[in-house]
């Protein structure tokens, strides 16, 4: 086992550390579902606050707060998905790409992509089914469809596959994906 080597540095020189200038935000980097997500984000947050407010401050909780930020919650996670395809965030394998010949690489590669467009494409149909079925339910606490929440993942659904499907021309037009070459879609943020 070896001996790990600890420089020592003053004060000074770490507080030098902070008189970089900090990162510019870039707008253009993000997309509308970026935007929407953000506000579902957000509409759950208020909902845990006031659930958290109402029942440990007030100690007289509004039900419908749960039920609210538990479907902000589904809207969350699939319209995050749909970022995570767009950047190309999802998590993956990628040491075996390292280790192939760059032809096999190249072709496991276009394999991943046609398999994750028709997971999108199945998740699409699966899902429209699915709103078919519950399309008369109400929720729990608030008089509002449940399928609002089915609509809003079948929309999520829907932007993967379209996402899916320009991430997989952009792979053909580049000649190679992120499991081949992670590094080239390293960013200086990360």
């Amino acid at each position: 086992m070896s001996q790990e080597i600890h420089t020592q540095i003053t004060a000074e020189e770490i507080g030098h550390e902070f008189e970089g200038h900090a990162p510019t935000a870039n707008v253009s980097d993000y997309a509308i579902e970026d935007w929407i997500t953000l506000l579902v984000f957000w509409l759950m947050a208020g909902c845990v606050f006031l659930q958290f407010f109402t029942r440990y401050v007030l100690n007289d909780s509004y039900a419908w707060t749960e039920e609210i930020a538990i479907n902000c919650l589904i809207g969350v996670v699939f319209l995050g998905s749909v970022m995570c395809v767009r950047t190309s965030r999802h998590i993956q394998v990628d040491v075996f790409y390292h280790y192939m010949p760059a032809g096999l690489a190249r072709v496991l590669a276009t394999f991943v992509d046609i398999v994750r467009i028709g997971f999108f494409a199945y998740g699409c149909h699966l899902m429209w089914r699915y709103v078919d079925i519950v399309a008369d339910e109400q929720m729990v606490t608030v008089d509002l469809p449940r399928n609002i929440v089915f609509y809003a993942v079948l929309v999520a659904f829907v932007l993967m596959l379209i996402r899916a499907v320009v991430v997989f021309i952009a792979n053909m037009r580049r000649g190679y994906s992120v499991l081949e070459r992670p590094e080239e879609f390293q960013t200086i943020e990360d």
